[in-house]
Protein backbone atom coordinates (compact mmCIF):
# COMPACT_ATOMS: atom_id res chain seq x y z
CA UNK A 1 0.00 0.00 0.00
CA UNK A 2 1.38 3.27 -0.99
CA UNK A 3 1.13 6.75 0.94
CA UNK A 4 -1.06 8.81 -1.55
CA UNK A 5 0.07 12.61 -1.66
CA UNK A 6 -1.27 15.65 -2.68
CA UNK A 7 -0.55 16.55 -6.44
CA UNK A 8 2.73 18.30 -7.53
CA UNK A 9 2.82 20.85 -9.81
CA UNK A 10 5.32 22.44 -10.28
CA UNK A 11 8.94 23.35 -8.80
CA UNK A 12 8.70 26.03 -7.02
CA UNK A 13 8.91 27.32 -2.88
CA UNK A 14 5.61 26.06 -2.43
CA UNK A 15 5.47 22.45 -3.90
CA UNK A 16 3.94 20.13 -0.71
CA UNK A 17 6.26 18.20 1.20
CA UNK A 18 6.22 14.35 0.51
CA UNK A 19 3.67 13.16 3.05
CA UNK A 20 6.28 10.18 3.99
CA UNK A 21 8.87 12.21 4.75
CA UNK A 22 6.72 14.57 7.34
CA UNK A 23 7.66 14.08 10.93
CA UNK A 24 5.07 14.71 13.14
CA UNK A 25 6.84 17.78 14.67
CA UNK A 26 6.63 18.85 10.72
CA UNK A 27 3.03 17.58 10.06
CA UNK A 28 2.07 20.12 13.17
CA UNK A 29 4.09 23.14 10.84
CA UNK A 30 2.17 22.60 8.13
CA UNK A 31 -0.63 22.20 10.40
CA UNK A 32 0.36 25.97 11.87
CA UNK A 33 -0.16 27.65 8.71
CA UNK A 34 -3.82 27.18 8.46
CA UNK A 35 -5.21 26.72 12.38
CA UNK A 36 -4.02 29.42 15.07
CA UNK A 37 -3.01 27.20 18.66
CA UNK A 38 -4.25 24.46 19.91
CA UNK A 39 -1.14 22.64 20.11
CA UNK A 40 -2.15 19.29 21.90
CA UNK A 41 -5.21 18.83 19.15
CA UNK A 42 -2.35 19.17 16.25
CA UNK A 43 0.09 16.52 17.83
CA UNK A 44 -2.38 13.90 18.53
CA UNK A 45 -3.71 13.73 15.00
CA UNK A 46 -0.20 14.41 13.56
CA UNK A 47 0.57 11.01 15.77
CA UNK A 48 -2.45 9.36 14.16
CA UNK A 49 -0.98 10.15 10.67
CA UNK A 50 2.43 9.47 11.26
CA UNK A 51 1.36 6.12 12.80
CA UNK A 52 -0.53 5.23 9.36
CA UNK A 53 2.65 5.85 7.76
CA UNK A 54 4.37 3.75 9.91
CA UNK A 55 1.85 0.81 9.36
CA UNK A 56 2.89 0.28 5.82
CA UNK A 57 5.95 -0.73 6.57
CA UNK A 58 4.59 -3.54 8.81
CA UNK A 59 4.33 -6.97 7.83
CA UNK A 60 1.22 -7.64 6.36
CA UNK A 61 -0.21 -9.74 9.08
CA UNK A 62 1.27 -7.81 11.73
CA UNK A 63 -0.38 -3.98 9.88
CA UNK A 64 -3.61 -6.00 9.65
CA UNK A 65 -3.95 -5.80 13.97
CA UNK A 66 -2.60 -2.28 13.94
CA UNK A 67 -5.95 -0.13 14.44
CA UNK A 68 -6.11 3.38 13.89
CA UNK A 69 -6.17 5.54 17.15
CA UNK A 70 -9.15 7.33 16.61
CA UNK A 71 -9.48 10.53 18.57
CA UNK A 72 -11.96 12.15 20.76
CA UNK A 73 -11.76 16.33 20.38
CA UNK A 74 -13.43 18.58 23.07
CA UNK A 75 -14.33 22.21 22.83
CA UNK A 76 -16.62 24.52 22.07
CA UNK A 77 -17.58 25.68 18.51
CA UNK A 78 -15.44 27.76 16.75
CA UNK A 79 -11.98 26.92 18.18
CA UNK A 80 -10.64 24.89 14.93
CA UNK A 81 -11.45 20.97 15.54
CA UNK A 82 -12.99 20.75 12.24
CA UNK A 83 -10.61 22.90 10.43
CA UNK A 84 -7.40 20.92 11.70
CA UNK A 85 -8.91 17.26 10.92
CA UNK A 86 -9.90 18.65 7.54
CA UNK A 87 -6.77 20.49 6.64
CA UNK A 88 -5.16 16.61 7.84
CA UNK A 89 -6.98 15.00 5.41
CA UNK A 90 -5.63 17.67 2.73
CA UNK A 91 -2.16 17.19 3.87
CA UNK A 92 -2.29 13.41 3.67
CA UNK A 93 -5.17 13.51 -0.05
CA UNK A 94 -7.68 11.12 1.99
CA UNK A 95 -11.00 10.98 1.59
CA UNK A 96 -12.57 13.16 3.95
CA UNK A 97 -16.04 13.22 5.21
CA UNK A 98 -17.71 15.63 8.00
CA UNK A 99 -21.29 14.09 9.16
CA UNK A 100 -22.63 15.25 12.10
CA UNK A 101 -23.63 12.37 14.68
CA UNK A 102 -26.76 14.14 15.60
CA UNK A 103 -28.62 13.72 12.45
CA UNK A 104 -29.16 10.08 12.62
CA UNK A 105 -31.31 10.76 15.63
CA UNK A 106 -33.87 12.23 13.24
CA UNK A 107 -34.70 8.84 11.66
CA UNK A 108 -34.18 6.64 14.98
CA UNK A 109 -31.22 3.94 14.82
CA UNK A 110 -31.81 1.62 11.91
CA UNK A 111 -28.00 0.55 10.87
CA UNK A 112 -28.69 1.98 7.22
CA UNK A 113 -28.65 4.92 8.28
CA UNK A 114 -25.13 5.00 10.21
CA UNK A 115 -23.61 3.62 7.69
CA UNK A 116 -24.38 5.96 4.83
CA UNK A 117 -21.35 8.08 5.99
CA UNK A 118 -19.14 5.06 4.61
CA UNK A 119 -21.21 5.21 1.28
CA UNK A 120 -20.58 8.95 0.81
CA UNK A 121 -17.01 8.87 1.62
CA UNK A 122 -16.67 6.07 -1.07
CA UNK A 123 -18.40 8.69 -3.54
CA UNK A 124 -16.05 11.17 -2.29
CA UNK A 125 -12.79 8.84 -3.11
CA UNK A 126 -14.37 8.37 -6.44
CA UNK A 127 -14.56 11.81 -7.44
CA UNK A 128 -11.20 11.90 -6.17
CA UNK A 129 -10.08 9.87 -8.15
CA UNK A 130 -11.42 10.24 -10.71
CA UNK A 131 -10.09 14.14 -10.86
CA UNK A 132 -6.84 12.85 -10.82
CA UNK A 133 -7.47 10.13 -13.51
CA UNK A 134 -8.15 12.83 -15.57
CA UNK A 135 -5.60 15.12 -14.94
CA UNK A 136 -3.24 12.71 -16.20
CA UNK A 137 -5.38 11.71 -20.05
CA UNK A 138 -6.08 15.77 -19.90
CA UNK A 139 -3.49 16.23 -22.69
CA UNK A 140 -4.49 12.89 -25.01
CA UNK A 141 -8.17 13.55 -24.22
CA UNK A 142 -7.32 17.18 -26.06
CA UNK A 143 -5.14 15.42 -28.59
CA UNK A 144 -7.81 13.20 -29.52
CA UNK A 145 -10.59 15.73 -29.33
CA UNK A 146 -8.84 17.94 -31.88
CA UNK A 147 -8.15 15.20 -34.27
CA UNK A 148 -12.33 13.75 -34.55
CA UNK A 149 -12.50 17.92 -34.99
CA UNK A 150 -10.57 18.16 -37.80
CA UNK A 151 -11.84 14.97 -39.57
CA UNK A 152 -15.79 16.83 -38.95
CA UNK A 153 -14.22 20.01 -40.37
CA UNK A 154 -13.40 17.62 -43.29
CA UNK A 155 -9.99 18.94 -44.76
CA UNK A 156 -9.08 18.08 -48.37
CA UNK A 157 -5.32 16.94 -47.71
CA UNK A 158 -2.89 16.70 -45.55
CA UNK A 159 -1.38 20.40 -45.65
CA UNK A 160 -4.91 21.62 -45.11
CA UNK A 161 -5.53 19.37 -42.15
CA UNK A 162 -2.52 21.11 -40.38
CA UNK A 163 -3.80 24.52 -41.60
CA UNK A 164 -6.82 24.08 -39.72
CA UNK A 165 -5.60 22.62 -36.74
CA UNK A 166 -2.98 26.12 -36.66
CA UNK A 167 -6.60 27.51 -37.12
CA UNK A 168 -8.39 25.54 -34.30
CA UNK A 169 -5.65 26.38 -31.87
CA UNK A 170 -5.17 29.84 -32.54
CA UNK A 171 -8.81 30.03 -31.97
CA UNK A 172 -9.63 31.18 -35.71
CA UNK A 173 -12.06 28.75 -35.77
CA UNK A 174 -14.10 29.34 -32.66
CA UNK A 175 -16.92 30.88 -34.06
CA UNK A 176 -17.34 28.87 -36.78
CA UNK A 177 -20.00 25.83 -36.57
CA UNK A 178 -19.56 22.28 -36.77
CA UNK A 179 -22.31 19.38 -36.69
CA UNK A 180 -21.99 16.69 -33.71
CA UNK A 181 -23.46 13.71 -32.60
CA UNK A 182 -24.29 14.48 -28.82
CA UNK A 183 -25.97 11.91 -26.38
CA UNK A 184 -29.54 12.33 -24.95
CA UNK A 185 -29.43 13.01 -21.40
CA UNK A 186 -31.89 10.03 -19.52
CA UNK A 187 -34.97 11.72 -18.26
CA UNK A 188 -34.90 12.59 -14.23
CA UNK A 189 -36.14 9.66 -12.56
CA UNK A 190 -37.28 10.10 -8.44
CA UNK A 191 -37.59 6.93 -6.35
CA UNK A 192 -39.47 7.11 -3.43
CA UNK A 193 -39.24 4.42 -1.14
CA UNK A 194 -41.41 3.71 2.03
CA UNK A 195 -40.01 5.50 5.09
CA UNK A 196 -37.48 3.64 7.79
CA UNK A 197 -39.42 1.31 10.08
CA UNK A 198 -39.46 2.37 13.44
CA UNK A 199 -36.84 1.78 16.30
CA UNK A 200 -36.30 -1.48 17.34
CA UNK A 201 -37.00 -2.94 13.73
CA UNK A 202 -33.02 -3.48 13.03
CA UNK A 203 -31.27 -2.71 9.47
CA UNK A 204 -32.56 -5.32 6.46
CA UNK A 205 -35.86 -4.80 7.66
CA UNK A 206 -37.54 -2.49 5.18
CA UNK A 207 -37.54 -1.91 1.68
CA UNK A 208 -35.78 1.56 2.91
CA UNK A 209 -32.80 -0.87 2.50
CA UNK A 210 -32.99 -1.18 -0.74
CA UNK A 211 -30.33 1.18 -2.56
CA UNK A 212 -32.35 2.54 -4.79
CA UNK A 213 -29.27 4.62 -6.70
CA UNK A 214 -28.72 0.96 -8.26
CA UNK A 215 -31.41 1.70 -10.55
CA UNK A 216 -30.52 4.98 -12.02
CA UNK A 217 -27.20 2.82 -12.76
CA UNK A 218 -29.05 0.22 -14.20
CA UNK A 219 -31.65 2.19 -16.80
CA UNK A 220 -29.00 3.91 -19.16
CA UNK A 221 -28.03 0.24 -20.09
CA UNK A 222 -31.39 -1.07 -19.83
CA UNK A 223 -32.47 1.57 -22.49
CA UNK A 224 -28.86 2.40 -24.09
CA UNK A 225 -27.57 5.86 -24.78
CA UNK A 226 -29.31 7.74 -27.86
CA UNK A 227 -27.75 10.32 -29.81
CA UNK A 228 -28.41 12.87 -32.13
CA UNK A 229 -27.17 15.47 -34.28
CA UNK A 230 -26.46 18.96 -32.59
CA UNK A 231 -24.65 22.48 -34.91
CA UNK A 232 -22.46 24.12 -31.92
CA UNK A 233 -19.67 26.77 -32.40
CA UNK A 234 -16.35 24.90 -32.84
CA UNK A 235 -15.21 26.16 -29.21
CA UNK A 236 -18.18 24.27 -27.79
CA UNK A 237 -17.93 21.29 -29.74
CA UNK A 238 -14.22 20.82 -28.93
CA UNK A 239 -15.14 20.92 -25.05
CA UNK A 240 -17.52 18.31 -25.62
CA UNK A 241 -15.46 16.26 -27.58
CA UNK A 242 -12.80 16.85 -24.55
CA UNK A 243 -15.23 15.51 -22.25
CA UNK A 244 -15.78 12.49 -24.07
CA UNK A 245 -12.44 11.39 -24.80
CA UNK A 246 -11.80 12.13 -21.10
CA UNK A 247 -14.57 9.40 -20.15
CA UNK A 248 -13.45 6.99 -22.76
CA UNK A 249 -9.96 6.96 -21.69
CA UNK A 250 -10.77 6.99 -17.82
CA UNK A 251 -11.31 3.70 -16.72
CA UNK A 252 -13.91 3.58 -13.97
CA UNK A 253 -14.22 0.26 -12.67
CA UNK A 254 -10.09 0.60 -11.99
CA UNK A 255 -10.96 4.38 -10.18
CA UNK A 256 -13.85 2.36 -8.10
CA UNK A 257 -11.29 0.06 -7.22
CA UNK A 258 -8.62 2.39 -6.08
CA UNK A 259 -11.40 5.05 -4.46
CA UNK A 260 -12.20 1.65 -1.97
CA UNK A 261 -8.70 0.82 -1.45
CA UNK A 262 -8.32 4.12 -0.66
CA UNK A 263 -10.61 4.91 1.69
CA UNK A 264 -10.36 1.26 3.65
CA UNK A 265 -6.53 2.05 3.57
CA UNK A 266 -6.37 5.94 4.52
CA UNK A 267 -10.16 7.48 4.94
CA UNK A 268 -11.11 9.99 7.56
CA UNK A 269 -14.30 10.23 8.58
CA UNK A 270 -15.38 13.53 11.00
CA UNK A 271 -17.71 12.56 13.35
CA UNK A 272 -19.15 16.07 15.05
CA UNK A 273 -21.68 16.67 17.67
CA UNK A 274 -20.71 13.30 19.63
CA UNK A 275 -21.91 15.00 22.61
CA UNK A 276 -25.18 14.87 21.24
CA UNK A 277 -26.20 11.56 21.37
CA UNK A 278 -24.43 11.16 24.86
CA UNK A 279 -27.48 10.15 26.87
CA UNK A 280 -27.14 8.10 29.77
CA UNK A 281 -27.68 4.11 30.13
CA UNK A 282 -31.17 3.13 31.03
CA UNK A 283 -32.56 6.55 30.62
CA UNK A 284 -36.32 7.09 28.48
CA UNK A 285 -37.50 9.12 25.90
CA UNK A 286 -34.41 10.62 23.66
CA UNK A 287 -31.60 8.87 25.79
CA UNK A 288 -33.16 5.80 24.73
CA UNK A 289 -32.92 6.97 21.19
CA UNK A 290 -28.92 8.37 21.67
CA UNK A 291 -28.25 5.08 22.67
CA UNK A 292 -29.33 3.64 19.73
CA UNK A 293 -27.07 5.40 18.08
CA UNK A 294 -24.09 5.18 19.55
CA UNK A 295 -24.81 1.34 19.24
CA UNK A 296 -25.40 1.80 15.26
CA UNK A 297 -22.07 3.69 15.11
CA UNK A 298 -20.30 1.12 17.46
CA UNK A 299 -19.51 -1.46 14.95
CA UNK A 300 -18.55 0.70 12.32
CA UNK A 301 -15.89 2.37 14.12
CA UNK A 302 -14.86 -0.91 16.09
CA UNK A 303 -14.28 -2.59 11.85
CA UNK A 304 -16.92 -4.37 9.86
CA UNK A 305 -17.68 -4.54 6.27
CA UNK A 306 -20.10 -1.86 4.79
CA UNK A 307 -22.21 -3.26 1.90
CA UNK A 308 -22.00 -0.25 -1.08
CA UNK A 309 -23.60 -0.16 -4.41
CA UNK A 310 -19.55 0.37 -5.41
CA UNK A 311 -18.60 -2.77 -3.59
CA UNK A 312 -18.09 -3.85 -0.14
CA UNK A 313 -15.88 -1.70 1.81
CA UNK A 314 -13.99 -2.46 5.43
CA UNK A 315 -13.92 0.12 8.01
CA UNK A 316 -11.51 -1.41 10.32
CA UNK A 317 -8.63 1.00 9.41
CA UNK A 318 -10.23 4.22 8.50
CA UNK A 319 -9.19 7.26 11.04
CA UNK A 320 -12.43 8.38 13.17
CA UNK A 321 -12.25 11.65 14.72
CA UNK A 322 -15.41 12.53 16.64
CA UNK A 323 -15.59 16.07 18.69
CA UNK A 324 -17.88 17.83 20.38
CA UNK A 325 -18.69 20.59 22.94
CA UNK A 326 -19.77 18.63 25.58
CA UNK A 327 -21.56 21.44 27.91
CA UNK A 328 -24.26 19.66 28.75
CA UNK A 329 -22.98 15.88 28.80
CA UNK A 330 -19.84 14.93 29.22
CA UNK A 331 -17.56 12.02 27.14
CA UNK A 332 -18.35 9.48 30.07
CA UNK A 333 -21.93 9.75 29.38
CA UNK A 334 -20.73 7.73 26.31
CA UNK A 335 -21.52 4.05 26.08
CA UNK A 336 -18.59 2.49 27.59
CA UNK A 337 -18.19 0.53 24.26
CA UNK A 338 -17.82 3.78 22.44
CA UNK A 339 -15.76 5.27 24.71
CA UNK A 340 -13.06 2.48 24.49
CA UNK A 341 -13.28 3.04 20.70
CA UNK A 342 -11.35 6.94 21.02
CA UNK A 343 -8.25 6.41 22.70
CA UNK A 344 -7.13 9.41 22.25
CA UNK A 345 -8.75 12.55 23.94
CA UNK A 346 -7.42 16.38 23.54
CA UNK A 347 -9.16 19.28 25.06
CA UNK A 348 -9.48 22.43 22.56
CA UNK A 349 -9.08 26.00 24.56
CA UNK A 350 -10.98 28.46 23.52
CA UNK A 351 -9.59 31.45 22.11
CA UNK A 352 -8.33 34.40 23.12
CA UNK A 353 -7.66 38.16 21.65
CA UNK A 354 -4.72 37.58 20.98
CA UNK A 355 -5.84 34.30 19.13
CA UNK A 356 -8.13 36.21 17.15
CA UNK A 357 -4.98 38.63 16.17
CA UNK A 358 -3.30 35.84 14.73
CA UNK A 359 -6.07 34.48 13.03
CA UNK A 360 -6.76 37.43 11.33
CA UNK A 361 -3.24 37.81 10.12
CA UNK A 362 -0.99 34.67 10.14
CA UNK A 363 -2.62 31.58 8.31
CA UNK A 364 -2.68 31.60 4.62
CA UNK A 365 -6.22 31.72 4.34
CA UNK A 366 -6.23 34.87 6.81
CA UNK A 367 -9.58 36.33 6.53
CA UNK A 368 -7.96 39.82 6.35
CA UNK A 369 -6.29 38.17 3.21
CA UNK A 370 -9.73 36.69 1.86
CA UNK A 371 -11.26 40.31 2.04
CA UNK A 372 -7.72 42.31 0.29
CA UNK A 373 -7.82 39.80 -2.06
CA UNK A 374 -12.17 39.95 -3.38
CA UNK A 375 -11.60 43.91 -3.50
CA UNK A 376 -8.30 43.76 -5.32
CA UNK A 377 -10.39 42.31 -8.05
CA UNK A 378 -12.14 45.43 -8.89
CA UNK A 379 -8.40 47.27 -8.14
CA UNK A 380 -9.10 48.53 -4.64
CA UNK A 381 -5.98 48.37 -2.91
CA UNK A 382 -7.07 47.25 0.83
CA UNK A 383 -4.97 47.60 3.79
CA UNK A 384 -5.32 47.56 7.70
CA UNK A 385 -3.42 49.13 10.75
CA UNK A 386 -1.98 47.66 13.35
CA UNK A 387 -4.73 49.31 15.77
CA UNK A 388 -7.59 48.26 13.13
CA UNK A 389 -6.67 44.65 13.61
CA UNK A 390 -6.46 44.63 17.62
CA UNK A 391 -9.83 46.55 17.89
CA UNK A 392 -11.70 44.10 15.49
CA UNK A 393 -10.13 41.25 17.74
CA UNK A 394 -11.07 43.06 21.15
CA UNK A 395 -14.88 43.28 19.59
CA UNK A 396 -14.85 39.92 18.83
CA UNK A 397 -13.80 38.56 22.09
CA UNK A 398 -16.15 40.89 23.53
CA UNK A 399 -19.19 40.02 21.61
CA UNK A 400 -18.43 36.36 22.35
CA UNK A 401 -18.26 37.01 26.41
CA UNK A 402 -21.59 38.90 26.20
CA UNK A 403 -23.15 36.63 24.10
CA UNK A 404 -22.82 32.89 23.33
CA UNK A 405 -18.92 31.48 22.20
CA UNK A 406 -18.80 30.73 18.78
CA UNK A 407 -14.99 31.25 18.77
CA UNK A 408 -13.21 32.21 15.09
CA UNK A 409 -16.80 32.40 13.75
CA UNK A 410 -17.08 35.82 15.46
CA UNK A 411 -14.56 37.39 13.45
CA UNK A 412 -16.44 36.52 9.77
CA UNK A 413 -19.25 38.83 11.10
CA UNK A 414 -17.42 41.34 12.78
CA UNK A 415 -15.31 41.46 10.10
CA UNK A 416 -18.15 41.52 7.42
CA UNK A 417 -20.41 44.39 9.25
CA UNK A 418 -16.81 46.41 9.06
CA UNK A 419 -15.95 46.08 5.80
CA UNK A 420 -20.26 46.32 4.42
CA UNK A 421 -20.14 49.70 2.92
CA UNK A 422 -16.78 49.18 1.18
CA UNK A 423 -17.96 46.48 -0.07
CA UNK A 424 -20.96 47.80 -1.42
CA UNK A 425 -19.40 50.87 -2.73
CA UNK A 426 -16.60 49.04 -4.23
CA UNK A 427 -17.36 48.98 -7.73
CA UNK A 428 -18.33 52.68 -7.41
CA UNK A 429 -15.47 54.19 -5.16
CA UNK A 430 -13.06 56.71 -6.64
CA UNK A 431 -10.43 56.55 -4.40
CA UNK A 432 -8.92 53.07 -5.29
CA UNK A 433 -6.78 52.88 -2.04
CA UNK A 434 -8.61 52.36 1.27
CA UNK A 435 -6.90 52.76 4.72
CA UNK A 436 -8.65 50.86 7.88
CA UNK A 437 -7.81 52.21 11.09
CA UNK A 438 -9.10 51.56 14.96
CA UNK A 439 -11.43 54.93 14.34
CA UNK A 440 -13.10 53.47 11.71
CA UNK A 441 -13.47 50.01 13.27
CA UNK A 442 -15.30 51.83 16.18
CA UNK A 443 -17.55 53.91 14.17
CA UNK A 444 -18.75 50.64 12.41
CA UNK A 445 -19.47 48.56 15.49
CA UNK A 446 -19.74 50.79 18.93
CA UNK A 447 -23.21 51.72 18.54
CA UNK A 448 -24.06 47.81 17.97
CA UNK A 449 -21.91 46.43 20.60
CA UNK A 450 -23.35 49.10 23.18
CA UNK A 451 -27.04 48.27 22.11
CA UNK A 452 -26.80 44.32 23.53
CA UNK A 453 -30.33 43.52 21.80
CA UNK A 454 -29.28 44.81 18.55
CA UNK A 455 -25.79 42.95 18.45
CA UNK A 456 -28.07 39.62 18.88
CA UNK A 457 -28.97 39.99 15.73
CA UNK A 458 -26.19 41.55 13.63
CA UNK A 459 -23.24 40.23 15.66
Amino acid sequence: MVIYLPSQHGSGADESPLLDELTPREIVVELDKYVIGQHDAKKAVAVALRNRMRRQRLDPDMAEDVMPKNILMIGSTGVGKTEIARRLAKLANSPFLKVEASKFTEVGYVGRDVESMIRDLVDIAIDMIRDEKLEEVEERAERNAEERLIDLLQPADAAARETLRDKLLAGKLDEQSVEIDVKDRMPAFEFISNPSPGPGSGPGSGPDDMDMSNFKDILPALFGARTRKRKMPVHEALDYLIQEEEQKLVDMDQVTRTAIERVEKSGIIFLDEIDKIAGCEGGQGPDVSREGVQRDILPIVEGTTVNTRHGFVRTDHILFIAAGAFHVSKPADLIPELQGRFPIRVELKSLTEEDFIRILREPKNALIKQHQALLETEGIKLTFTEDSIREIARYAAQVNELMENIGARRLHTILEKVLEEISFEGPDLKKKTVKIDAKYVQQQLNDIVKDQDLSKYIL
